[in-house]
This record gives structure tokens, C-alpha cells and sequence, in this order.
């Protein structure tokens, strides 16, 4: 179980999980999508093509998997991506419909080991359900099913296993962090207004070697919400605005019926544009105002990821932002 195939290993969490599978001794390769962050991204040990694995023929990827022995699947759309409505046939073709075809074929070229990195909106999908993210919101719901279509294709003959993920911080060379889009709601703000829950987060080494928990120790149909530190909104701006030098910004906590009204007006604007959310910004709302808390204990034992100092890998991720 040492020859390891990236779907996606120039993106973040693919680059550090290649070099923690390097550090480990395992045999990496990897397709992703061009440009390259960087020239020399990746050791010069690690095999790497650019370009689209959806536009190659099912012939082609059995043959770039053949003799490899695990397959990380570090691709799709996220949350972020407003698309055209329906939000749900986007999702589904995005996420759902690319993961059955590759678990297939990668099950058909001998894949003993497929690792999807997920999102720990599928954990809270199932655990408030009154929220109903399973059924009605499109990012959740079809995140759900990728897991499960995932594991059926690999039942019996292959081991499908999800990871699934919180707020996730850290740096690459060549890429800005994706967290450069909370600085407009804090920089050159005297007054910040946020909602009263928080979130789990880990860091990209924490996932890294989750990844290779996974592969060593998971069992097929795991679905892993992984932590380390879970922390409140209001706790995780007044990080952000110390970093930028803004000491004496108010980070406040307000009710959600105050921050409620202009979340559906912006999903009354989105709607208005011919576009949807994966997740509508009311429940958005709605969940930021909740605990998305999730215990390390459940899956650190598990995965045999370390802890880290989850508020300094933070600061170095924003510092990065503001170069």
C-alpha cells in the first residue's frame, strides 16, 4: 500500500499531503489542473501531469492507475462557488457524478484504498436536522450522496473512506490562502459584527496526516469529521483584526434575528442574478450562529493526526493573505 495517485495535488491540501506521504515513504503521483502555483512546486520524485482527468477516456485513467494502490480524491467544488440555478444539478455534476466515474474506474484498475476529502457540512447535515441541509440545501445534500455513491462503487473490492473537513488553515507557495475573503468584513473597520456560534478547525498538516491515518488505519464506509481546536466567530475575528494592526476594532457578537434580514436579502439578490448557493445565506446565518463544534477525541485516536497550535497557524495564514 506505498503507491499513492492525487487527484488534485498542486491545490492546497493535495500539495500538503503529498509531502507528508513523501515524508512517510510512500510513491506519489498526481493530475492536476494547470498553471502550476509554482515551477518547482512538487520534489522532482513525484510523478505530476497537468490537466483535466474529466476530459480523459475511462481507458486512459485505468492505465495512468494501474499499479497504484491508493487514490486520493482532492478535487470539486466547494461551497464558495455560486453557480447558475439550480444549485443542485452543479453540485451534482461537479461532485457527485465525476466521484462515482473515477471510484469505478479506479475500483476496475485495482485501487485497493480511495480517500475523499469532504466536508464537515455532511456531519452537521445529519446531526441538526431541523435545519434540513440534507434535503434542501444543495452543497450539503449532494456532498452526502457523493460519500455514499463513493462507497457503494467501492463495497466489497475497494475501501472508500470520507475526511470530512472543518476551517482549514495554512500556506503553500505560489497560492494565496482562500481566507483573503473574510479581510473585507474586518480591514479599515472600527465595528465588526458577528454571530454567536463557532467552528471546528485544523490545520493542512492535520489533514495531511489524517489522509495517511486513513489510509492506514480507516475502514471502508468511514465518514471522518476531523478537529483539533473548536472556536467562536467572535474569537476567530478579533485574531484576524490583531494581525492587520487593528487593535481597537470592536469584534461584536449580535442576535441573529439582527443579522438575519440582510443574509435573505443577499439571497433574494443572488436569486434575482439567475444564481444559487450551495448553501442559502439564511441558513448560513442560521448555522454561524450554532456550535459546528466537533470532537477531536472522535477521530484523532482514529487517524493518529497530532495536535498543533491551531491560533499561530492562523496568523500565519492571514499574514500570508496581506502581503
Amino acid at each position: 500500500m506505498k503507491n499513492v495517485f492525487i487527484l488534485g495535488g498542486t491545490g492546497l491540501l493535495g500539495y500538503h499531503t503529498v509531502r507528508e506521504l513523501l515524508d512517510r515513504g510512500y510513491q506519489v503521483s498526481t493530475i492536476a489542473l494547470p498553471p502550476m502555483p509554482t515551477e518547482d512546486l512538487l520534489p522532482k520524485e513525484v510523478e505530476c501531469s497537468l490537466g483535466n482527468i474529466n476530459e480523459m477516456t475511462d481507458n486512459e485513467i485505468r492505465t495512468v492507475l494501474k499499479g497504484k494502490d491508493v487514490f486520493i480524491y482532492a478535487a470539486g467544488a466547494d461551497e464558495r462557488t455560486t453557480p447558475e440555478a439550480p444549485a443542485n444539478r452543479f453540485f451534482y455534476q461537479e461532485n457527485v457524478i465525476p466521484t462515482q466515474r473515477i471510484a469505478r474506474l479506479a475500483r476496475e484498475a485495482g485501487i485497493k484504498k480511495f480517500i475523499i476529502y469532504g466536508s464537515y457540512f455532511s456531519h452537521f447535515a445529519e446531526k441538526w436536522t431541523d435545519l434540513k441541509l440534507a434535503t434542501e440545501q444543495a452543497y450539503p445534500r449532494t456532498r452526502l450522496l457523493q460519500e455514499e455513491i463513493g462507497i457503494m462503487e467501492g463495497e466489497g473490492e475497494m475501501d472508500v473512506m470520507s475526511i470530512r473537513l472543518p476551517y482549514i488553515f495554512g500556506t503553500m507557495p505560489g497560492r494565496k490562502p482562500l481566507w483573503e475573503m473574510f479581510l473585507p468584513q474586518i480591514q479599515g473597520k472600527d465595528f465588526v459584527p458577528v454571530l454567536a456560534g463557532g467552528t471546528a478547525m485544523v490545520t493542512v498538516k492535520q489533514v495531511a496526516e489524517a489522509t495517511v491515518g486513513a489510509i492506514e488505519h480507516g475502514k471502508h464506509g468511514g465518514r471522518y469529521a476531523i478537529s483539533d481546536t473548536n472556536m467562536k466567530h467572535e474569537e476567530f475575528f478579533r485574531i484576524i483584526a490583531d494581525v492587520l494592526g487593528q487593535k481597537d476594532t470592536v469584534i461584536q457578537v449580535v442576535p441573529l434575528e439582527q443579522m438575519k434580514p440582510a443574509y435573505a436579502k443577499l439571497d433574494e439578490k443572488i436569486a434575482a442574478s439567475g444564481k444559487e448557493q450551495g448553501i442559502h445565506n439564511a441558513l448560513i446565518a442560521e448555522i454561524q450562529n450554532r456550535d459546528a463544534y466537533i470532537d477531536p477525541e472522535d477521530t484523532m485516536p482514529i487517524l493518529k493526526y497530532n495536535k498543533q497550535d491551531i491560533r499561530e497557524s492562523i496568523k500565519e495564514t492571514i499574514k500570508e493573505c496581506i502581503k
